[in-house]
C-alpha cells in the first residue's frame, strides 16, 4: 500500500513538473506579441480618462479569449472576469492605462508622435512612465489564463484609467473604481500590481512589506498683501516676503519636527506665483507643493502643523494667508501576510538572487485605493537594461525600457494567480 502511494505521489509530481514545463513555454511563446502589443500601445497613447482607443483594444482582446468583459467602467476602465472550473477565491489584477502630457525624445522606431488637449491646450502624449508596458503584461496574462483554466476561484482582470490623475474637476482612476464597486461581485480576496522601472535591472523584482510608496497630498496656500510701488515698500505689505519665510518655514516641520528615522517624508514646492512687473510690489502670492508621506501618524502631525504655521508667519510679515491640502492618494499598502505567502512565488519565477527587498519609496500610486478595501500586493518589475548608467527618470522625454523584462511580469502575474488560487484549494 505503501509502495503505490509513493509511487502515486511521484506520478503527481511528474505530471504537475509537466505541467508547469509547459506553461513556462507558453508564456515564451507569447513575448513577442506581448512586445507587439506594448508597441502598439506606446505609439497611440491617451491621457487619463481619454483612453479610448486604448480600452477598445484591451476590450476586443479579453473578448477573444471568451472572457467577460465589462467596458466604460470609471470613464474608460475595462473590467474581465475570467472563471477557472470550480469554485475558489476571486483574485483581482490591475494595470493602468493611461500616458502622460510628456513630448518623447527617444528614437525608437515606434516613437509618439500623439498629441491631445490638456487643461484646454493642445499637448504631445507618451507613455513616459511605463503604463504601456503594464497593459500588455496583462493582456498576457489573460491569455495565458484563459488558455490554462484549470485553478478554482476567479480571475478579475482590471485594467484602470486615469492613475497619473484625472483631469481637472473630473473623477477618475482608482478611488472612481472603488466607488463604483470594482472589486465587487465577484468580491475580490487579494488584489496584485505592478510597476515597471526604469532604474532596477530586467529580470529582478523588488517589494517590500507595509508601506511601499507614499502618501501624495496636494496644498495650495494664498498669501494676501497690500500692493504698493517698489520704491515705497513700507507703504504696503509685501505678500513675496512672507511667501518665502512661509516656504522656509515649512521645510523645518520636516527636518526639525518629523521622526525621518522611522519613515522618510518629502515636502516639495513645485510653483510659486505673484506679481506683474518689477516695481510693483503685488497684492498676492500662491504657493504649490506636495507632501509626500509614509505614516499616516505623521502625515496627521505635518498637516497640522502646517496648518498652524501658515497664517502665522505670514502674520509675522503683516499678511494673510490661509492653506488648502487635498486629501490625496493613501500610502501603498502591501498586506505583510500576503506578502510573505507569496514570497517564495517571487523567487521561483525570478531566482531567489534577483528579488530583492527595498526601502519604501515616495512617489505615490493609486493603487493604494484597492488596497485600502482588500488586501494587496504590489511590486516593482526591472525594466533596465544592465550595465546602463543613470537611466532617464520616469515622466521625462527619455523615458526608456528594455523590452527584454516584459516576459518576467507575465512570469509573475501568472504564477502570483495561479499559486494564491491553488492555495488551500
Amino acid at each position: 500500500m505503501k509502495k503505490i502511494l509513493f509511487l502515486g505521489l511521484i506520478l503527481l509530481a511528474s505530471g504537475f513538473v509537466k505541467a508547469q514545463s509547459s506553461l513556462n513555454e507558453e508564456i515564451k511563446e507569447i513575448e513577442p506579441r506581448v512586445i507587439e502589443w506594448r508597441r502598439d500601445f506606446h505609439q497611440h497613447p491617451e491621457l487619463g480618462n481619454r483612453e479610448f482607443e486604448t480600452a477598445e483594444k484591451i476590450a476586443s482582446h479579453l473578448k477573444s479569449l471568451g472572457i467577460k468583459v465589462q467596458t466604460g467602467v470609471a470613464k474608460t476602465g475595462v473590467i474581465g472576469i475570467l472563471e477557472g472550473n470550480r469554485p475558489g477565491k476571486v483574485v483581482g489584477l490591475r494595470a493602468d492605462i493611461d500616458g502622460l502630457p510628456v513630448k518623447e525624445r527617444t528614437d525608437v522606431p515606434f516613437k509618439s508622435e500623439a498629441t491631445s488637449e490638456f487643461r484646454g491646450e493642445e499637448v504631445p502624449v507618451m507613455h513616459a512612465c511605463g503604463h504601456d508596458t503594464h497593459i500588455a503584461i496583462l493582456m498576457g496574462v489573460a491569455e495565458i489564463l484563459a488558455k490554462n483554466n484549470d485553478f478554482p476561484g476567479t480571475v478579475k482582470f482590471i485594467f484602470q484609467p486615469a492613475e497619473e490623475g484625472a483631469p481637472p474637476g473630473e473623477e477618475g482612476g482608482a478611488e472612481l473604481m472603488v466607488k463604483e464597486n470594482v472589486l465587487k461581485n465577484p468580491d475580490v480576496d487579494a488584489i496584485f500590481g505592478l510597476h515597471i522601472s526604469a532604474d532596477q535591472d530586467i529580470n529582478t523584482i523588488a517589494y517590500k512589506p507595509e508601506g511601499i510608496m507614499a502618501a501624495s497630498q496636494s496644498f495650495e496656500i494664498k498669501i494676501k498683501g497690500k500692493q504698493s510701488h517698489g520704491s515705497t515698500p513700507w507703504t504696503g505689505i509685501d505678500p513675496i516676503m512672507a511667501a518665502v519665510k512661509i516656504i522656509d518655514g515649512l521645510q523645518t516641520i520636516i527636518s526639525r519636527e518629523s521622526k525621518l528615522t522611522e519613515e522618510a517624508a518629502v515636502l516639495s514646492i513645485g510653483k510659486i506665483e505673484s506679481g506683474v512687473r518689477s516695481n510693483i510690489i503685488p497684492e498676492e502670492a500662491t504657493i504649490i507643493g506636495t507632501l509626500r508621506t509614509l505614516n499616516v501618524d505623521m502625515q496627521k502631525m505635518i498637516n497640522r502643523r502646517m496648518k498652524e504655521m501658515v497664517p502665522a508667519l505670514a502674520a509675522v510679515y503683516r499678511a494673510e494667508a490661509e492653506i488648502s491640502i487635498a486629501e490625496g492618494y493613501p500610502i501603498t499598502y502591501n498586506d505583510p501576510e500576503l506578502t510573505a505567502q507569496m514570497l517564495p512565488t517571487f523567487e521561483k519565477v525570478a531566482g531567489k538572487e534577483n528579488v530583492k527587498l527595498i526601502k519604501a519609496v515616495t512617489g505615490a500610486e493609486d493603487f493604494s485605493f484597492f488596497a485600502k478595501e482588500v488586501p494587496g500586493l504590489y511590486f516593482f518589475l526591472g525594466g533596465k537594461t544592465p550595465g546602463v548608467e543613470n537611466p532617464a527618470p520616469h515622466h521625462t522625454p527619455d523615458f526608456f525600457i528594455d523590452e527584454r523584462g516584459l516576459l518576467l511580469g507575465v512570469k509573475t502575474m501568472t504564477q502570483l494567480t495561479l499559486d494564491y488560487l491553488n492555495e488551500d484549494s
